[in-house]
């Protein structure tokens, strides 16, 4: 066994010809209508998104009777994969931010995601551990909750409010005042979700991780909270549960975060759906192939010592007047320290005025 949850387990299992698969098993004397039908639109899901290579693969499904006149077990059998997306962002995040790694996962994650966008499904629910590696490449799985958009519309409407809520969108989240709303979820909300791991392969949590659940409820929806980017990424390592020390940071780790990066990541987690970045837009970005970002238009002020400033004919004529107002007034400047001291004041009080 290598999963379990509710009222199913998940097997790893060889055949004959020792290929490794995955077993599902779920206990339909356990399982309630509601929840059986998200096993039941999962199957039908795989199989209707059967030979996507970002998609874990259905081999084979079937309700087998139970002993005794008890409802029995759903069985589905899947591709195993070897290590999930959760586990590995763990075990990656103590050894520094590497971009390389995060550009390869973060392509094959936004592939998965454009796939079933494509076939307009809104996944809702996707975390680290909804990504498996399968020989290598990252596929996504759990479809349980994942709905059809109707009509070819964008959106779709919520009655539950359903997801994890580390990475749940602003609009998948019920009001914490006891209030509800009718929550219209689409394509974007996914894209809030993979922006929350991104922000996880970043800085090794996600933006909301340090509150308490009552506290999430209340700032992702709210524009009052502001997400913190950190200009620089610094490992980690929790305190042991059995310490009452602090976290340690690996300060020796420490590296700057692309502004590109952070750039992608805000606008994945914009408040409002309609302004987040399309997955095909994030599939464009040049850090994904790691080209390194254009470099910014120097400005006059860059380009200027702080013993320099612009001079254009206005500033020209009253350095002029001033000069004349100094000869008439009988005031000579003979001394060359007088002079320079003279003109290292005019100097920077034309700058001063300059940047205002």
């Amino acid at each position: 066994m290598v999963g379990r949850g509710g009222s199913s387990r998940v097997f790893r299992v060889l055949t004959n010809a020792s290929d490794l698969y995955a077993i599902k098993k779920v206990a339909l004397d356990k399982t309630d209508s509601e929840t059986l039908a998200g096993y039941m639109n999962e199957i039908a899901l795989l199989k209707r998104l059967e030979g996507n290579s970002r998609i874990i693969r259905l081999v084979d499904s079937e309700v087998k009777a139970g002993p005794g006149g008890t409802k029995g077990y759903l069985l589905l059998v899947m591709e195993c994969g070897e290590i999930d997306l959760a586990r590995l962002i763990n075990e990656r995040n103590q050894h520094g931010l590497d971009m390389v790694w995060v550009a390869y996962y973060w392509q094959q994650m936004l592939q998965a995601v454009q796939v079933i966008h494509d076939e307009k499904i809104v996944h809702s629910d996707l975390k680290p551990g909804n990504f498996v590696l399968v020989k290598g490449q990252l596929k996504l799985i759990d479809f349980g909750i994942a709905n059809a958009i109707a009509n070819d519309t964008t959106n779709i409407q919520r009655e539950h409010q359903v997801g994890t809520l580390n990475y749940m969108s602003p609009e998948a989240i019920d009001l914490p005042d006891g209030t509800r709303r009718l929550n219209k979820v689409g394509r974007s909300s996914d894209v809030w979700s993979l922006g929350c791991i991104l922000y996880q392969m970043i800085y090794g949590s996600t933006p909301f991780s340090h509150l308490t659940i009552y506290q999430k409820m209340k700032a992702i929806p709210s524009a009052n909270f502001e997400i913190s980017y950190p200009e620089y990424s610094v490992p980690v390592i929790p305190a042991s549960k059995s310490s009452t020390g602090e976290p340690k940071r690996l300060e020796h780790l420490r590296k700057k975060v692309r502004l590109d990066v952070i750039v992608n990541m805000k606008k994945c987690l914009d408040r409002s759906p309609k302004d987040r970045m399309t997955i095909p837009e994030l599939l464009q970005e040049d850090w994904l192939a790691m080209k390194e970002p254009p470099e910014p238009t120097p400005t006059i002020k860059d380009l200027l010592s702080s013993e320099e400033a612009v001079i254009n004919p206005f500033y020209m004529g009253q350095l002029l007047k001033y000069g004349i107002q100094l000869g008439l007034a009988g005031q000579k400047l003979e001394d060359p320290k007088d002079l320079t001291k003279a003109a290292e004041r005019l100097i920077s009080e034309l700058r001063a005025v300059q940047e205002k």
